[in-house]
């Protein structure tokens, strides 16, 4: 049997959060040794006496190998940090999620994705910008992120099918339970056109207190957030914020002053976000123009390790050819060789003065 299940175990353990999960995993080695661990060992690893209770109880009343085959059975995937097709992006944030159940499937092409977030209560005019822009983007070959809520989520998830794009929603549920209710069509359609995702056992209900930690994993897989409309105390905001912290841009749809779901975004750009005037603010900012073509372009041209290590020299600092060669060891001639088909690939961008900077980081796995 899969060791999965061993994650899936601990997963269920309450008070077992991405912090413990590597508190376990750096002591043990193993999670197929924590789970059959003395007591003593779990006091050892520095886990609380409450920790180490709910561990001794869980195991004994859950059947691994039943839940495990009853999770497949329901065509979920489940995925761990250690797996390789586990999502980059999320991957490089605090915390990430240290399981991830999946209905559907995440493609190598979903590393290019933003994140369309804001208020439930949308008004006729943030209607019109959620539509347009998801549109537009999933239009362009971006992977449209969201929540599945009312509101401006649905907009987005629904207009990026529409424009034969690929969608993800990230419950604050189990991705057996689809809330709210009415968007169960919405969650099938994207689930044969992108993915449902979640970090919450199955069969846990869609409770206040899960939405906002979800937050992090929307802003997590994407390159940037938008926030359409949202109110001083709008969830959207917390995305935002997560989206800050996690080292990712922001943009937010400037509208009314007097507005009350216009306070949060204009709220936003006051403070430095990006104003999204057009869609196309998005793919300027973040350099994603020609992202059909840089996929294309990958897909054809994989990173070798020639790449790959020029990969490792340059960053988000403007670095000379010269500079680039003496730190990776090659000749000048094939480190411009291969710059060439990294700017084709969208890895790097040539910024005048034989100098370079990375368009961002990029698996070369």
């Amino acid at each position: 049997m899969d060791d999965k299940k061993y994650w899936i175990g601990f997963n269920l353990v309450k008070g077992i959060g991405s912090i413990r999960f590597q508190q376990i995993l750096s002591y043990f080695g193993d999670l197929s040794i924590a789970w059959e661990a003395p007591k003593a060992a779990y006091q050892e690893a520095g886990l609380s006496a409450r920790v180490i209770g709910n561990i001794m109880r869980d195991r004994n009343e859950i059947d691994l190998d039943r839940l495990y085959n009853a999770i497949l059975e329901k065509d979920v995937n489940v995925l761990t940090l250690l797996d390789e097709d586990y999502p980059r992006l999320l991957r490089e944030i605090d915390q990430s999620p240290p399981v991830l159940y999946v209905k559907g499937k995440l493609l190598p092409s979903d590393e290019f994705a933003v994140a369309m977030v804001g208020t439930r209560r949308v008004t006729p005019y943030g209607q019109q910008i959620a539509r347009d822009a998801s549109i537009f983007l999933a239009g362009h070959g971006l992977t449209i992120v969201s929540g599945l809520a009312r509101g401006v989520d649905g907009i987005a998830h629904q207009n990026a099918l529409k424009a034969g794009g690929r969608t993800i929603a990230v419950l604050g549920s189990g991705v057996d339970v689809i809330y709210p209710p009415e968007h169960r069509m919405l969650a099938e359609a994207i689930i044969e056109n992108g993915a449902i995702i979640s970090d919450y056992p199955m069969g846990t209900q869609p409770e206040g207190v899960n939405f906002p930690p979800r937050n992090r994993i929307i802003s997590g897989l994407s390159l940037a957030t938008i926030v359409i409309e949202a109110g001083e105390r709008s969830g959207a905001l917390i995305t935002a914020d997560f989206a800050v912290d996690q080292g990712r841009d922001v943009f937010a749809v400037p509208g009314n002053v007097l507005s009350p779901v216009s306070k949060g975004t204009n709220r936003l750009i006051q403070n430095g976000a990006y104003a999204m005037i057009s869609p196309q603010d998005v793919l300027d900012v973040l350099n994603l123009s020609e992202v059909e073509a840089i996929q294309t372009a990958r897909q054809i041209l994989p990173a070798d390790p020639t790449e790959a290590k020029i990969l490792n020299v340059v960053n988000y600092e403007p670095t000379h050819i010269d500079e680039i060669s003496n730190a990776a060891g090659f000749p000048i001639e094939k480190v411009s060789a291969a710059l060439t088909m990294m700017e084709l690939k969208g890895m790097v961008q040539h910024v005048g003065g034989m100098r370079y900077v990375a368009v961002r980081e990029v698996s070369t796995r």
